[in-house]
């Protein structure tokens, strides 16, 4: 058996491990509820995202500091927001309700814009599922992504305005991340059982540069801690 087939055959026995943990819940008719947060006078925000299982696509060009769409068909997955501002400054997490199992006939879907003028630290926490995050038009100053067993594709790519930091977790499943071109960038990247491959930078010692770095006015500054899956890193 060579590495990469024993990587895949220990991929597989922990989602089936994790799938062991779903139950089937009981599905009714779909259902699509919208959300919108007034961005009135807020200048930053903290924004958490946490689903443990389904469908999250996350993009900017909000109106509104966050608008979108929350799709499911189990009356009790309905996500759960809370939404506080302290003068300019908003903090919105929202969350799967604890406990939901995916499986059978389910359908669990979030699709949410985010504001690209609001600073914005940002978390998110994949479980089993898809994440697309297209987020290189955001005004991010972090950003931090826990992956579960699922699949992540996270879109850096955009003009930023000024220095962040990115923080990657991986988990079982396989993380793809596209990075501005046109920015300094410096990076670490540390693999688990699985492999993390790198492309577009250059490796100094324990981190990885980009011609930009340093003479770039605006620095991405990146960490990726791998798990069991893959991660790839590029422009």
């Amino acid at each position: 058996m060579t590495a990469r087939t024993g990587l895949f055959a220990l991929m597989i026995g922990c989602l089936c491990l994790t799938g062991c943990q779903f139950e089937p819940a009981a599905t009714g008719p779909e259902k699509t509820d919208n959300i919108h947060l007034d961005s009135a006078n807020i200048e930053k925000a903290n924004i958490e995202l946490d689903m443990g299982a389904g469908q999250m696509t996350i993009g900017g060009g909000a109106s509104k500091l966050l608008d979108g769409t929350f799709t499911y068909n189990v009356d009790s997955w309905k996500p759960v927001v809370t939404n506080s501002t302290n003068g300019s400054h908003a903090t919105v997490t929202i969350k799967q309700p604890t406990g939901s199992r995916g499986g059978g006939r389910t359908k669990y879907a979030w699709d949410l814009n985010l504001n690209d003028h609001v600073l914005t630290d940002l978390t998110i926490n994949c479980g089993a599922g898809q994440a697309r995050l297209n987020l290189g038009s955001l005004a991010l100053r972090s950003l931090e992504v826990k992956m579960g067993a699922g699949q992540v594709q996270l879109d850096l790519s955009g003009e930023p305005k000024h220095d962040y930091d990115v923080k990657i977790d991986g988990g079982v499943g396989q993380a793809d991340i596209h990075l501005p071109k046109n920015v300094g960038i410096w990076a670490t990247a540390h693999g688990g059982i699985g492999a993390v491959n790198i492309s577009g930078l250059d490796r100094h010692g324990d981190h990885w540069e980009n011609d930009l770095y340093n003479k770039s006015k605006v620095t991405v500054k990146l960490q990726v801690n791998g798990g069991i899956g893959e991660i790839k890193i590029g422009e």
